[in-house]
């Protein structure tokens, strides 16, 4: 079962430029003749590696982008380790990182953005007075009438 991979190392950085195109000749040729699939070989030239490795500050970084299976890398992994010139490797099998990002992808699409929904227009809030200028009540009090009553009764 064919399966995409990226596998990306690192050679001394003392290395000349012929000897580090044969080193990636022959991983390229392990790969044709294992039955696989090469879909991309990127230098990425000179970097200054976060750590010191093997007593290497700095290395050249190759990216070898492959469709292959399991026996197949573990042959390629294989001449990477025995491989003098190589200070460091990796391998990330991708098929499955795509299929990951596929569905997160799916996921958000389904959602509705935040972004995309308008805003509600805003509600106009009364303006109130201050205190001192409120308005009188529209009725007046009827303490006044009951006092009047109370009067005549007594005398």
């Amino acid at each position: 079962m064919q399966r995409f991979y990226e596998v990306m190392f690192i050679v001394r950085p003392d290395v000349a430029d012929e000897d580090l195109d044969k080193l990636i000749a022959g991983l390229e040729q392990t790969v044709t003749s294992g039955g696989g699939k090469i879909r991309s070989t990127e230098k990425l030239g000179k970097r200054k590696l976060a750590y010191m490795v093997r007593k290497f500050n700095d290395g050249n970084y190759v990216l070898l982008t492959i469709d292959a299976d399991g026996v197949l890398i573990a042959e390629l992994e294989r001449r990477l380790r025995v491989s003098e010139p190589v200070i460091k490797f990796i391998t990330v099998r991708m098929d499955e990182e795509e299929k990951r990002l596929a569905k997160v992808r799916a996921i958000r699409a389904t959602k509705k953005k935040l972004s995309a929904i308008p805003p509600a227009p805003p509600i106009a809030a009364p303006v109130e007075a201050p205190a001192e200028a409120a308005p009188a009540p529209a009725t007046p009090a009827p303490a006044a009438p009951a006092a009047e009553t109370a009067t005549p009764a007594s005398a």
